[in-house]
């Protein structure tokens, strides 16, 4: 709301009337090292392949892989930046906001056979030539097709809420599912929810499979597109996603989906096929969780 050229109204006078303080007017945040993205992308090419990997070791990686030697405080600066945290059995496993209303998970003892019964949602870091931004997808949890996606350079919920709107533009599942992280329980996300009739579902903490297939997208992602390309800037990026989430959803074969693309198992109207090919992945990842025997 500042006008910077008004010749009637100072910066000065501006700020008074808005109660802002000049200084938040001529602050820019500084740019990040080259260094910092150039060891933000090891970790998370690294993180990709060993999603296990916390502060402590991923310090010992950095050290014999690459010869640099670093602290535990720099690379869980770096970490937590890129929005990473260990996949493993642990309390805390998601960056919450305490005042934020959490909820169960539901998915857990879900018996999920069809489309758009439940849709999962989760972010990950994506590397550029220079610089880094965040992406986000949603995706149908029975035949892995990623409704919606959008990027953004920082973790403000904004993004989020413009691939919610998106996915619910093309239908409404009767489950949204999600980890504690404080795009997913900002109040305008879940009050989007709600106001369409859909329940919440949320990983439970140290269930480090609640929310895999998510995880295992982004693996897919990474090593099929991300890790083969260097991006100039966030428009280039954009294009080469569209490209490759069509392929994805429309080209790709699935093994777990009975060798069938996402799109084609989305779409179809056979129950009984859709029960027969995707129940396998998801008894999977259900009988990881049970043999774990984690505290919800």
């Amino acid at each position: 709301m500042i006008d910077k050229v008004n010749n009637k109204l100072s910066i000065r006078k501006q700020c008074d009337l808005l109660n802002v303080n000049r200084s938040r007017v001529y602050y820019k945040a500084a740019s990040i090292a080259e260094r910092d993205i150039t060891m933000m992308n090891f970790i998370d090419e690294e993180f990709t392949a060993h999603p296990f990997t916390g502060v402590e070791r991923m310090v010992d990686v950095v050290r014999l892989e690459k010869g640099i030697v670093v602290n535990h405080k720099r690379i869980r600066r770096l970490m937590r930046k890129m929005g990473l945290m260990a996949i493993y059995p642990k309390p805390r496993t998601t960056q919450s906001i305490i005042e934020h209303t959490k909820y169960p998970c539901l998915i857990r003892k879900m018996d999920i056979t069809e489309s758009d019964q439940v849709w999962c949602s989760d972010i990950t870091y994506i590397r550029m030539a220079h610089g880094f931004m965040y992406l986000v997808a949603i995706m149908d949890y029975f035949s892995r097709y990623v409704i919606s996606w959008s990027v953004s350079n920082s973790l403000e919920s904004l993004f989020c809420m413009d691939a919610l709107d998106e996915a619910l533009s093309v239908a409404r599942p009767t489950v949204f599912h999600s980890d504690q992280g404080s795009q997913y329980t900002s109040s305008d996300f879940i009050n989007e929810l709600k106001a369409r009739k859909i329940r919440v579902s949320m990983s439970g903490k140290g269930r480090c499979f609640d929310n895999i297939l998510a995880e295992r997208l982004w693996r897919t992602v990474k090593y099929e597109e991300i890790y083969l390309r260097e991006y100039d800037d966030g428009h280039e990026l954009i294009r080469s996603l569209r490209q490759y989430f069509d392929y994805y959803n429309h080209r790709r074969p699935h093994k777990s989906l009975g060798r069938r693309t996402p799109a084609e198992l989305y779409q179809t109207s056979d129950q009984s096929l859709r029960s027969a090919s995707a129940t396998p992945a998801l008894r999977k990842a259900t009988e990881l969780n049970e043999t774990l025997q984690l505290t919800p």
